[in-house]
């Protein structure tokens, strides 16, 4: 481990006065509670490192748990940059997993069960040994419902209770009595089938360590110190786990935020976080409110959102204070429908563009994934990059996979001259990376290749940035720990993701989008609990922009007057910026009976709901209306201009989109044009390859 000169005292250096408070708290119980952008990761690392190199702490001893991979790395690489190794950083599931690997063989004999990554056939099976009819949406929310019965410890028979205090509902559209049945059989299933899930692998070792004396000496032998990041977001499972490991010792340090909590609906709770100083009584308390992510304008009008929450919603908020200059004001935009916020966000990402501001530094935020397409269709038409959060997995793409191949070639064979950067690009440019990004008419799936190329050769200036020495095989072992992590460098392209999937990010920019009740809230959320949930996802999308921030909503979904209302948490926070007198009011009867009527499928009459039933102008239920060979076709076509063109196929046509082609048949591109979802861009673009198509005709490969 190389220890930088400065020693101990310089792991304080830099840090504000309650950061250092949180560095110089190397001994438990410690609560840090930690606003957005306060820098809180900064402090825990330098808490460790402190603790460290002033020879309180052993690295090994220190378990560092988070809640994301990526997090998890991000930790791993800045105690590295601190001159501290060894130290454990890893998810919950991650932690536990490897301790169960190696203390099952011990105590229960022989290998762990095998782990099943994915609920959905399982949950499937047993929902046919009861004769229950589930398609994959159901499928989906009972195997989220099992997850929540089992991270809030309750077993098939404490679960109807519990689930009717907590206002579940009818998931999947069965009772709870039904669900409760279909989760012991859902148990007896995986066990018959010598299976685990993932909730398993906590309850598995917070068992084993529980009634295994021998276990619980040599687990809490091992690891001396605890830090638990994002604690608002812990789970009765996971806190049971982290109470065995601790067993009756005080070395913990928690860091959260009440006012970030937003995954309630998974079984999370912040009351560990709050009763933590109730708790341990003599707990240290230190409190970061110093924002040093946003603008001035942007930690007020956060600050102003939370103000207005309901008072009986639990203690007051942290209260920010920017420490950056003063910035724009966030602007806040209505529309006539979707479309046309999509297209303003693509002029105004455009603009942003134009003013030096890259790509990767901007975020469109939204609050269903449902929600990215028309934004999607908006930048692709405007022929800008962008990357959709969730989507394929950095490491798993094809050019990456083949760079990374050919740079450990390299390292094994000792090649590389000049710095780590120089040598990178060398090889890289082996597999078609050039120095300068491609333009114009190859923009696209060419520009996205060599974006993800472009990562890896910044990635390497990073490393050789902080480790001036580092070769490429120093670079070769960065990958493989970021590949296994799912840490993946950054690329350049405007991030499309949910308010959800945005939690520890930032950028530059970030635009909030569909801002409209019956989306922010969302419809289903009911009761004051499940409002104000609602409010602090917002608080979380508001609180990622440093610089820029834009908010929007629309009147409708498509042309018309429309009937949305702008969602009510945008009422009296925005005295000075874009709308002024925002009211949210229910639309008068008067008002009422001159909307637009709803969209009605063509077969049975019956109002359509999703966006892909309104783009084909028919319900689920009822049958399609083109050939599936037809639709084959499209897709077959589809997947081959994709690969040629080095673009996501999502972005040549959906499958929406496709359905939609099928199902009007055209016959000419201006029919083509006008199936929703085409528009002249494409049609001018593919147009007469699908129309070919259609008529049964070879298309040649772009």
């Amino acid at each position: 481990m190389t220890i930088p000169a400065r020693g101990a005292d310089g792991m304080l250096e830099g840090l504000d006065p309650e950061q250092r408070e949180v560095a110089l708290a190397v001994r438990g119980p410690v609560c840090v509670l930690a606003g957005a952008g306060t820098g809180k990761t900064r402090a825990i690392t330098h808490r460790i490192a402190y603790g460290v190199h002033s020879g309180i702490y052993v690295p090994q001893q220190v378990l560092a748990v988070t809640f994301t991979a990526r997090a998890a790395g991000e930790m791993r690489t800045r105690l590295r940059q601190l001159g501290v190794g060894g130290v454990q950083a890893r998810t919950f599931h991650a932690a536990a997993l490897r301790q169960l690997g190696y203390f099952y063989p011990r105590v229960i004999g022989g290998r762990p069960p095998e782990l099943l990554e994915h609920k959905a056939r399982m949950v499937a099976d047993a929902a046919a040994r009861l004769r229950l009819t589930v398609d994959r949406a159901a499928v989906r929310d009972l195997a989220a419902e099992i997850e929540w019965s089992k991270v809030s410890l309750l077993t098939p028979e404490s679960y109807v209770r519990a689930a009717r205090t907590a206002g579940r509902g009818e998931p999947g559209g069965f009772p709870v009595e039904t669900v409760s049945r279909l989760i012991g059989v859902y148990e007896e299933t995986k066990t018959d089938r010598g299976m685990i899930d993932f909730e398993d692998v906590l309850l598995l070792m917070a068992g084993i360590i529980e009634t295994q004396p021998q276990v619980a000496n040599e687990v809490r032998g091992q690891y001396r110190h605890f830090v638990v990041d994002e604690y608002q977001d812990v789970s009765a499972l996971q806190q049971r786990l982290l109470d065995q490991w601790l067993g009756d010792r005080k070395e913990v340090c928690v860091v959260g935020d009440p006012s970030q909590t937003i995954y309630s609906f998974t079984g999370a709770s912040a009351d560990h976080l709050l009763r933590f100083p109730q708790n341990y009584p003599d707990a240290q308390v230190v409190r970061l409110v110093r924002d040093y992510r946003s603008t001035p304008q942007i930690v007020s009008l956060a600050n102003r959102l939370l103000a207005r929450r309901v008072k009986t919603a639990g203690p007051a908020p942290l209260e920010l204070r920017s420490q950056r200059e003063s910035g724009p004001a966030p602007r806040l935009t209505s529309h006539d429908d979707d479309a046309a916020e999509a297209a303003a966000v693509a002029k105004q990402v455009s603009g942003l563009l134009d003013d030096g501001v890259r790509a990767r530094e901007i975020a469109v935020l939204f609050r269903t994934n449902s929600q990215s397409e028309q934004v999607e269709q908006a930048l692709a038409d405007a022929g800008l990059p962008y990357q959709l959060r969730g989507g394929e997995r950095f490491f798993a793409r094809k050019e990456v996979r083949e760079a990374v191949m050919l740079i450990r070639g390299a390292a094994r064979g000792g090649l590389g001259d000049g710095t780590l950067g120089e040598a990178t690009r060398d090889v890289l440019s082996h597999c078609g990376w050039t120095p300068q990004a491609p333009s114009g008419v190859q923009a696209g799936g060419v520009r996205e290749r060599w974006e993800s190329l472009q990562a890896l050769a910044a990635l390497a200036d990073d490393l050789a940035a902080t480790r001036p020495d580092a070769t490429l095989a120093d670079l070769v072992a960065e990958l493989d720990e970021r590949a296994a992590a799912q840490h993946a460098p950054s690329v350049e392209g405007v991030t499309l993701a949910s308010l959800h999937a945005a939690k520890g990010l930032e950028w530059d920019a970030v635009f909030l989008v569909g801002l409209s009740e019956g989306l922010m809230p969302i419809s289903f959320a009911e009761g004051w609990d499940a409002i104000e949930e609602e409010r602090r996802l917002f608080y979380v999308g508001i609180t990622r922009a440093r610089e820029h921030l834009h908010l929007s909503w629309s009147r409708a979904r498509t042309g018309g007057r429309g009937g949305r209302n702008p969602s009510r948490f945008l009422e009296g926070i925005f005295p000075d910026a874009g709308e002024r007198d925002i009211k949210v009011r229910e639309p008068s009867r008067k008002t009422a009976a001159h909307r637009p009527p709803p969209a009605l499928c063509k077969i049975c009459g019956r109002a359509l709901t999703s966006a892909v039933e309104r783009k084909v102008g028919r319900c689920s239920a009822c049958p399609a209306g083109y050939d599936e060979q037809t639709l084959q076709r499209l897709r077959d076509w589809r997947a081959a201009a994709a690969e040629a063109a080095r673009m996501p196929a999502y972005v040549i046509f959906t499958d929406a989109t496709l359905m939609a082609i099928a199902e009007a048949a055209p016959a000419e591109p201006g029919e083509l044009a006008a199936v929703p979802g085409v528009g002249v861009t494409k049609q001018r673009r593919w147009g007469d390859d699908v129309l070919a198509v259609l008529s049964g005709t070879p298309w040649e490969t772009p």
